[in-house]
């Protein structure tokens, strides 16, 4: 028995230093330019010293008229999801139910709204429409921020989330999570790319007066 787990944890050191020499940032800076990854985005002044943090990005065709719809109407329900697999969302008690059309009730997102994400109250701390909106939950201790770049008529859209880890358990927990959250984000990201690209493509369609 000593000798299994004594095998068993000489794996677990070797996984974990694989992990972190040769995985996390990949896990942790998903489609983004090592420019998006390491500079500065706005919203990052509210949380300066972070003890974790990810920048995850993508391209997508279409201007940002046509992402911003999608990112203002996020949040559990009665908003319009957050564009990843709602049945795990749901396994946390997060009551998510992505849907596939823009909710004009939701297209005016304020600084000082709430929207609850199970026991986070996440809060709207920036909103430049069109290009930036910042989120941060009641306790402070996490920020997640949507920044969008057009050029061409095309939008890079850059998701950042930055977390305080007060605790040992908290420094430790995170790492776990850190693939699985990448396997949500990276789904949203393409969830929001897909959106936006048949919303554009449904407005050029569109016969102009």
């Amino acid at each position: 028995m000593g000798r299994r787990l004594a095998v068993a944890l000489l794996a677990a050191v070797a996984l974990g230093l694989l992990y972190f020499r040769l995985l996390r940032r990949p896990v942790l800076t998903w489609n983004a330019t090592a420019a998006e990854a390491d500079g500065d985005l706005p919203g990052d002044e509210l949380l300066p010293h972070p003890d974790g943090s990810s920048t995850r990005a993508i391209s997508i065709d279409a201007p940002a008229s046509a992402v911003w719809p999608w990112l203002a109407q996020m949040g559990p329900s009665p908003r319009g999801g957050v564009y990843t697999y709602d049945w795990i969302e749901n396994l946390l008690g997060l009551d998510i139910h992505t849907v596939d059309y823009v909710m004009p009730e939701y297209q005016d997102p304020q600084p000082g709204d709430e929207i609850g994400l199970g026991p986070n109250v996440m809060r709207i701390d920036q909103v430049d429409p069109g290009k930036t909106l910042v989120f941060r939950s009641g306790d402070g201790n996490w920020l997640w921020s949507f920044n969008l770049v057009e050029e061409n008529g095309s939008t890079r859209l850059v998701s950042r989330n930055r977390f305080l880890l007060p605790t040992i358990a908290a420094k430790v927990g995170i790492l776990p999570m850190e693939p699985g959250s990448l396997i949500m984000e990276r789904k949203m990201l393409l969830g929001l790319k897909e959106r936006a690209e048949r919303l554009a493509a449904e407005t050029e369609d569109r016969p102009r007066a």
